[in-house]
């Protein structure tokens, strides 16, 4: 009986497309995206760019954008580039101008004051709308050398899920959810050395 043991080599099932999430492998050595996943709000032939999911920081949003409305909306470490900016997913469509659809009902950007008078005005919800700071980028041909080295399994992710507010243990249990190989991957030690 042969036994389906290689833990680390990924079969994935979804393409790579904007609207995907990215699970990285429970060892991936990058600070940045340990035990991360990224939601991918663009990919093609130019490169990908995405927001890591589950990096919140301990700050709300108000505290680094100069005059933001006194709110209570979180901010996440998107990535490792540009983090001097900051930038938005939601389901509010065009009642922000310039918002641009990415997937099942999720928009990234817009018209940045537009969306801040919206808040002052007590016309977004927290779980409309979600901020990052910097983002994740990969040159063309980059993202695709990580999936052949098996540095991440793509996956869906519901708009429910996507938009609610995640806590760092979000990377274990999405994988949890599986049926396979990698839900073995939520319960590995970070330090297998220590286990």
């Amino acid at each position: 009986m042969d036994l389906n043991i290689d833990f680390f080599h990924i079969v994935n099932e979804n393409v790579v497309e904007k609207g995907r999430i990215l699970i990285s492998e429970p060892f991936l050595s990058d600070n940045h995206f340990h035990r991360s996943i990224v939601y991918l709000a663009e990919h093609n032939e130019e490169g990908s760019l995405g927001f890591v999911l589950n990096k919140p920081l301990e700050i709300g949003i108000a505290e680094i954008v100069d005059d933001f409305p006194e709110s209570e909306f979180s901010i996440s470490m998107g990535g490792p580039v540009s983090n001097n900016t900051v930038h938005y997913i939601h389901t509010l469509g065009e009642r922000i101008p310039g918002s641009v659809l990415i997937a099942d009902g999720i928009f990234w950007g817009g018209d940045f004051d537009s969306m801040k008078s919206m808040i002052a005005e007590g016309g977004i919800k927290p779980f409309e709308i979600r901020f990052f700071v910097g983002y994740a980028g990969w040159s063309a041909d980059q993202l695709e050398g990580e999936m052949k080295a098996n540095a991440w399994l793509v996956g869906n992710i519901s708009p429910r899920m996507l938009m609610q507010g995640v806590e760092t243990e979000f990377w274990s249990d999405t994988l949890a959810r599986y049926n396979n190989k990698y839900r073995a991957w939520a319960n590995f030690p970070e330090d297998p050395g220590l286990n």
